[in-house]
């Protein structure tokens, strides 16, 4: 069989960032001095940390973003060997902080991305659309850099319908907000959102949405009503729910010691992803998806797994009504 020549998947990253953990030797206590452990630095965002999870794979993918094409991102992500297409932009890729606690509490500070410029935005969407021709795959990831119009993703979903090329979206608060609002030719493929974002997209708090019996499954049918065909729902330690027109699943994740919960949803995203373009059917993609966003979370800093590491065996799946 010929291996595909071009990405199979192809992300997007308007806002990426160098992610630097730093570990804690205990519970944070604010005013105090805490002497460190060893810090890590790697290059993230969402839809880099999709694109690492896949690439770890063996599966190619192509990462676009904004960055000076001498940006120590950049230099980051070509060392691991997952070069990126890139347009510049003067300003440095942002670096965000994650204060990780030894029973896996993550807390994080995130700086603004540099704003994007209509031309850069263009550039982007020029890069991604080419790329997106001959891949099955292109997902929309993270938050948009400040002065970016909040429809933006919706924008990029509609251009990108004429390539062939299927789309999932992971995003929260406005640019969602907006995407669902603008129609079902806006309306992608796939969408993860978590519990938090499910509550924004149905006008509630999370803590309603969860109380409410049924409130899950109607937010989520909701979402099919808007032309959205698959919803992959994650659910953090619950493990995640997948539904399609083929039906509805609901997965428990296997026992998992959480080190840091940073990439785990991204990671989740990558594994669905590749059990699609495995050909497994929905419940097989859902149990991959739980695998990759369990191992995730048993890894320390921003690492994403390797496919040795996450085991869709041990994950539970059931139909759900």
């Amino acid at each position: 069989m010929t291996p595909p020549s071009g990405p199979q998947v192809v992300t997007l990253t308007a806002n990426p960032s160098l992610d630097r953990t730093l570990t804690l030797p205990g519970p944070l206590q604010r005013g105090g001095v805490v002497r460190l452990a060893p810090s890590t630095t790697e290059p993230g965002g969402k839809g880099v940390n999709v694109a690492r999870a896949v690439a770890a794979a063996g599966v190619p993918v192509l990462a676009v973003l904004p960055a000076a094409v001498d940006d120590p991102f950049v230099r980051a992500l070509t060392a691991i060997g997952l070069p990126p297409a890139v347009v510049p932009v003067p300003s440095p890729v942002r670096t965000n902080y994650t204060l990780t606690e030894p029973d896996g509490t993550t807390t994080k500070l995130n700086e603004p991305g540099a704003a994007l410029d209509d031309e850069v935005r263009a550039a982007l969407a020029d890069v991604l659309h080419t790329a997106a021709g001959t891949a099955p795959w292109v997902a929309l990831s993270g938050s948009l850099p400040r002065g970016t119009p909040v429809d933006w993703y919706a924008e990029l979903v509609c251009r990108l319908r004429g390539t062939g090329a299927r789309i999932a979206v992971d995003t929260s608060e406005a640019p969602l907000l907006a995407l669902l609002a603008s129609g079902p030719e806006a309306a992608p493929d796939l969408v993860k959102p978590n519990t938090e974002e499910l509550a924004q997209l149905a006008g509630t708090t999370e803590a309603a949405l969860l109380a409410e019996p049924g409130a899950v499954r109607a937010a989520v049918d909701d979402l099919h009503r808007r032309g959205v065909a698959e919803v992959l729902l994650t659910l953090g330690g619950d493990g995640a729910m997948l539904s399609t027109a083929d039906g509805c699943w609901s997965a428990a994740p296997p026992p998992t010691t959480v080190r840091s919960t940073v990439g785990a949803g991204d990671s989740s995203l990558a594994g669905y992803l590749l059990a699609d373009l495995a050909g497994a059917p929905p419940a097989q993609r859902l149990a991959t998806a739980v695998a990759y966003g369990s191992a995730c979370a048993g890894l320390p800093g921003s690492a994403v797994p390797r496919p040795d590491q996450a085991d869709p065996g041990a994950v539970v799946v059931r139909p759900r009504a």
